[in-house]
């Protein structure tokens, strides 16, 4: 299934010297969680539903959600153990990014 969003998710990104692969499931098997990022095996995964519900997210969303798991990978590369363990700052960070890269014009 295809989530439609102005901003496609990248497939691959590379934050530092690690290449992350990103994955766009239908749920995450946490059913608490819309995204998750596994450091070890350097994997992002959004869901594009709740694990719960079974409901669509919105595309907004599933795209911030990228955002918020991309953050965690910057911080955990500048080895910023302390904020990266801090989640009101991981969203609200990554909130603003998403929105300065939404409304970015070229």
């Amino acid at each position: 299934m295809t989530v439609r969003m102005k901003q496609p998710i990248p497939r691959r990104i590379r934050i530092g010297q690690k290449q992350y692969s990103i994955e766009v499931v239908e749920a995450l098997l946490d059913k608490k969680l819309a995204g998750e990022i596994n450091y070890h095996e350097r994997l992002i995964q959004v869901g594009m539903r709740n694990g719960r519900t079974g409901r669509l997210f919105n595309p907004a969303f599933v795209h911030d959600t990228f955002w918020h798991e991309l953050v965690h990978a910057i911080l955990d590369d500048m080895d910023e153990d302390k904020l990266n363990r801090n989640e009101k700052f991981v969203t609200a960070f990554a909130a603003r990014l998403a929105q300065a890269i939404r409304t970015a014009r070229f």
